[in-house]
């Protein structure tokens, strides 16, 4: 049943969206399925590392709603029934160029909001560490950012988004569900984030869900990598998502700074602790 829901949401990722550089809907489908058999046991029998162990146990395991995700929900609610047209300045997936686009805010947000189930998990891992700070990349409508925003008990949130229309309604949405902690930083990441990174001393944890192409997202793993240390934890999103990016996946995982990575197929999740002499690498069914 859980791989059933799981297939209907990644045959959602790709509807209208297929191009040159993303995997079509029929190779997401393959993907996942040899993810599925490959990937060890969700309840975490047969993972030997303790602290992943506890991470599958506290964190993927738990399923409590938490009172605040309720308000966000119904914000989701919103946002797919908006037929509103806006104009969207769009850089795309590692161009330079920026085209000028009109969408319906409805249709932004059914290609581009998380599933609650995701928000959800996004919400209790970054409560599980309790970082410093987060950083997010890739806002869109604001709906990730008021989970994350959520978990931290009023720890900054600086959320990065390069489409001002785009950057205007998660606004809202942060200010409608009166969430006080987040900063939101306009603008191409490429400039921006080294100006982010110079204003905190240590990443807490970063969420990447920006520019989907190989040559960026190495970019800014490397870029995050110079605020990181042993306690940082980096989320990247859509590791699947195309060739370049499961390129970009493997590239990271190789990084001598990396010592774990955990693969959930839709996210994946890159620590840096000390304590693990030699690098692991878990795909974990969820």
């Amino acid at each position: 049943m859980r791989q059933t829901r799981n297939m209907h949401f990644l045959l959602s990722l790709n509807v209208g969206k297929e191009n040159n550089y993303m995997y079509s809907t029929f190779t997401l489908i393959k993907k996942y399925i040899q993810y599925y058999a490959k990937a060890s046991n969700g309840k975490g029998h047969g993972v030997h590392s303790p602290f992943v162990y506890q991470f599958i146990r506290e964190v993927l395991l738990k399923k409590q709603e938490h009172l605040a995700t309720i308000a966000i929900e119904k914000k989701r609610t919103e946002l797919l029934s908006n037929k509103e047209i806006i104009e969207v300045w769009d850089m795309g997936a590692g161009s330079r160029q920026i085209d000028k686009k009109f969408r319906s805010i409805h249709k932004i947000a059914a290609n581009s909001l998380k599933p609650k189930k995701y928000g959800q998990l996004l919400h209790r891992i970054i409560a599980y560490f309790n970082p410093a700070n987060v950083i997010e990349m890739g806002t869109s409508l604001g709906i990730t950012t008021c989970y994350i925003a959520t978990a931290v008990n009023g720890k900054p949130v600086i959320t990065m988004e390069g489409a001002p229309t785009i950057a205007a309604i998660a606004k809202k949405q942060f200010e409608e569900l009166g969430i006080k902690n987040i900063q939101i930083v306009e603008g191409d990441f490429d400039k921006t984030l080294a100006t982010v990174l110079l204003g905190i001393d240590n990443v807490g944890v970063a969420y990447v869900d920006g520019n989907h192409r190989y040559i960026p997202t190495i970019q800014y793993f490397h870029d995050l990598l110079e605020k990181s240390n042993e306690d940082s934890v980096f989320i990247f999103d859509d590791i699947h998502w195309s060739e370049e990016m499961e390129k970009a996946w493997d590239q990271i995982k190789l990084h001598p700074s990396v010592t774990v990575t955990l693969d959930l197929f839709y996210i994946g999740l890159v620590f840096f602790r000390k304590e693990n002499k030699e690098k692991e690498h878990f795909i974990i069914r969820y």
